[in-house]
């Protein structure tokens, strides 16, 4: 927990284009908390947030990422999971010293505006955050958390929130009977969350063979991990058979890579999901792809649709279940980058942005 008080301001147009300013000790208005955040993770996820930051339609309203945490006539503040400390309080349910994980802006503090207060924890009721997906705006207290390990702390905002998506893309994918595909390509496959997917897609009876895909530098990381059937790397997909009915889940949104697999399987290829856009500034313009039309992945959706179908508290025990199945191996399949101040916060970002983030670290901050 640190008393200065910085954000990280970032360019709507240009997220290369982000500064660190300074921020002052505003009073705080009633019914409002503040909190001192402890420490975030830095991931591809992040980038994605940035480039679907502008409306999209991803919520299904005119809006985007940039308005959970700044109104519209002001720079961008990036999401990020984590943890933080009530530092003030201006709500009798919500104290000073409550711990709690959930989204915050990139940042050292942020003013949060509790409502649904339980012992669990609360729903932000910012009026623009209203209208946002509730997942994003819930805030669980850390002794309330079923799954919440010690040991397991530093690797919650780097895994946690990236293996929520990974699970839900494997529960679709065996929802809709894998599109009666014989193999899964994992395009990303070092990413998180195709771990996360990887992970999910073992603890099936009956699967289809997981195929992860990376580039020649990330493959033996990749195969390291134990999660995959066969990997196979970029360059190599040319060399795959063909005629197998296929599905790929895209985790970083290059369109060449998925230009590559579409006009190798064609007809064969039976869904197209993309998950991320970390690769935001590859060419967009990758000619005529054969095969199905590529679908965007969204995890609110999909985790309410389950919420309504299974209730709550089952998603919940459900998610905690496969969580504490994958949590042992977090150590195991990657180490921890602490970094700590507005400084190294700014260097992370400029290098995930950059793509130069290494797969096999957890990067995280502490403000």
């Amino acid at each position: 927990m640190t008393d200065q008080r910085w954000a990280i301001n970032i360019d709507r147009d240009q997220i290369g284009d982000a500064r660190i300013v300074t921020e002052t000790e505003a009073e705080l208005p009633d019914g409002a908390v503040e909190v001192s955040i402890d420490l975030y993770a830095m991931t591809a996820n992040n980038v994605t947030y940035a480039v679907f930051g502008k409306p999209l339609g991803l919520f299904g309203n005119d809006q985007g990422y940039w308005d959970f945490f700044a109104e519209r006539d002001l720079p961008g503040r990036l999401p990020v999971w984590g943890f933080a400390t009530v530092s003030r309080s201006a709500h009798e349910g919500v104290p000073v010293g409550a711990q709690f994980y959930g989204y915050y802006p990139m940042a050292s503090h942020a003013v949060l505006y509790p409502g649904r207060v339980s012992a669990n924890g609360f729903v932000d009721v910012t009026p623009r955050r209203t209208t946002l997906p509730i997942i994003y705006n819930q805030y669980q207290r850390i002794d309330a958390l079923g799954d919440y390990r010690a040991q397991d702390h530093d690797y919650w905002p780097v895994f946690r929130p990236l293996f929520l998506t990974g699970w839900l893309i494997a529960d679709q994918l065996e929802d809709e009977r894998d599109y009666a595909a014989k193999q899964i390509l994992v395009a990303s496959a070092s990413s998180k969350t195709a771990i996360g997917l990887a992970h999910a897609l073992q603890q099936r009876e009956t699967r289809p063979q997981i195929v992860g895909l990376t580039s020649a530098g990330n493959a033996a990381y990749v195969e390291a991990l134990g999660l995959y059937d066969q990997v196979v790397t970029y360059d190599a997909v040319s060399a795959m058979d063909a005629d197998v009915p296929s599905a790929m889940i895209d985790m970083a949104g290059n369109p060449q890579v998925a230009a590559s697999v579409h006009n190798h399987f064609g007809a064969a290829l039976k869904a197209s999901i993309v998950v991320g856009k970390s690769h935001w500034d590859a060419n967009e313009d990758a000619g005529t792809m054969a095969g199905p039309p590529r679908q965007m992945f969204f995890a609110p959706g999909r985790s309410e649709k389950r919420i309504g179908e299974w209730g709550p508290d089952s998603f919940r025990q459900k998610l905690e279940a496969a969580w504490l199945g994958f949590a042992d191996l977090a150590p195991r399949i990657l180490s921890i980058d602490k970094r700590q101040g507005s400084e190294a916060a700014l260097a992370a970002y400029f290098e995930t942005v950059a793509g130069k983030a290494d797969a096999k670290a957890g990067l995280v901050i502490v403000p």
